[in-house]
């Protein structure tokens, strides 16, 4: 039986903005709930996608797990021990095991470094090496992302979107990595090049057992790379369970919409009937002020057509993840 590799508890991280000259109390706080009680647990050798509108907290989750950004509360707890509170240098040992593939590669990689290196300063970062050693590393990564050898010479920005993406892959290598956290590893790539991708991760998790949280919007995508699948609403978690029944059997109204929006995007022979019953009210709305009680009933389909029961309402009553059988969780009063 596979070992749990990580497992995150009541995992918070609010933001605190200060209120200004235009609020209604000056200098009042305002706290915006970007993580709001977050568990989950990953496996060695398995992916757990995430997804969700932007500003649901999918990003930020992944930066709490690297320590880049710190927790209000909670544990995160890698290879059985908790390194949530843990400092910089009693952190550096795990350093090496949890890494992330940046969304914003023209960011992450120094753009006035070659990518030969950019992979020796990976390599050597937690390791003495001689210059065979490195050259002989260097190899290895680039047969492993499938990478030519005249890219080294190459600055990153001269690559092309999928190579930028094996430099990234590679680099997270380079340390020893054994869990990566993918942010939108396949956006802006053609479909061709995101399947490159795909393949790519789920060939070196089966060559080197790794394990993934794979943050994406592209629900095709997280469909074919996923073991299983959490979807976040407003900092929390909604719906929880395998791939294929989050995908063709979700609970929650909100995953619904999703998952039908893919189907009518493919499709568009949606019938009336299918898309009036699952049309929520998807007009503006405040994000960094989330409803009390249920926090997708403003928007929730089922919350309409029951006539805004008041439980949904109600903040001593709100939804609790509970699980339904067979490892599938949701966030619901009235699951579908």
């Amino acid at each position: 039986m596979a070992k749990t590799i990580l497992e995150v508890e009541n995992l918070k991280k609010y933001y605190i903005q200060p209120g200004g000259i235009f609020t209604p109390f000056k200098g009042a706080k305002r706290i915006i709930p970007a993580v709001d009680d977050v568990s989950f647990y990953i496996k060695e050798n398995e992916t757990m996608g995430l997804v969700g509108e932007t500003g649901c907290g999918k990003t930020t989750i992944g930066r709490t797990l690297l320590k880049l950004t710190p927790v209000t509360a909670g544990r995160i707890i890698f290879d059985e021990k908790d390194i949530t509170q843990l400092t910089p240098h009693e952190f550096l040992p795990f350093r090496r095991q949890v890494q992330m593939i940046f969304q914003d590669l023209d960011a992450a990689l120094n753009p006035k470094m070659r990518i030969r290196s950019i992979l020796k300063e990976a390599l050597t970062v937690h390791h003495r090496l001689s210059d065979a050693e490195i050259n002989r590393e260097i190899g290895e990564l680039l047969e492993k992302v499938n990478l030519k050898k005249s890219k080294l010479s190459n600055f990153p920005g001269e690559l092309s979107g999928g190579e930028k993406r094996r430099v990234g892959i590679a680099r997270a290598l380079a340390v020893g990595a054994r869990f990566l956290v993918a942010d939108e590893p396949t956006s802006a790539l053609d479909v061709s090049i995101q399947a490159q991708v795909v393949n790519l991760l789920k060939d070196l998790q089966k060559n080197l057992g790794l394990s993934y949280l794979f943050i994406s919007h592209d629900l095709r995508i997280v469909e074919l790379i996923s073991h299983k699948v959490a979807v976040m609403y407003l900092g929390q978690i909604v719906e929880m369970g395998m791939a294929g029944r989050i995908a063709h059997e979700p609970r929650h109204p909100y995953t619904s919409i999703l998952w039908s929006s893919l189907v009518e995007k493919k499709s568009r022979e949606t019938t009336k009937v299918s898309t009036d019953s699952k049309k929520g009210t998807w007009g503006v709305f405040d994000f960094e002020r989330p409803h009390t009680g249920c926090r997708f009933a403003p928007r929730c389909p089922v919350y309409e057509a029951k006539g805004k029961p008041s439980i949904c309402n109600e903040p001593s009553k709100a939804p609790q993840l509970q699980d339904i059988g067979d490892a599938h969780k949701v966030r619901c009063h009235f699951p579908l």
